[in-house]
């Protein structure tokens, strides 16, 4: 039997398929920040890509994924010692990851 789902559900999951190669650049970017490898120019693409991810969150209603990617970009743009920005964006890659699971998961279960 195959699964019903709504078209804001199938909208969700086509936007939620394209984001697992985002979140492996992201957390490229942060290893590179912390092995002092990364310049100005790949940081501020990073806060592109969050800024991105955080629009189109909100556009499909995935508002914990959005909120996530937000909090994100403005610990990129932080100024600052770069050991806390490092540590601030490893904790929210986790809880990025969380809420991306917990948006798929709602995402590919037929509503009732």
């Amino acid at each position: 039997m195959a699964l019903k789902l709504s078209s804001r559900q199938q909208a969700q999951l086509g936007f939620l398929q394209t984001v697992p190669p985002k979140l492996a650049r992201i957390h490229s970017v942060i290893e590179q920040m912390s092995a002092l490898q990364a310049d100005d120019v790949t940081v501020r693409g990073l806060a592109r890509m969050l800024d991105e991810l955080k629009a189109n969150g909100q556009g499909f209603g995935l508002t914990g994924f959005a909120e996530t990617c937000g909090l994100m970009g403005t610990m990129s743009r932080r100024n600052g010692g770069l050991q806390m920005k490092v540590r601030g964006l490893r904790e929210l890659l986790g809880s990025l990851k969380i809420n991306y699971e917990a948006a798929l998961k709602a995402a590919s279960t037929p509503e009732a």
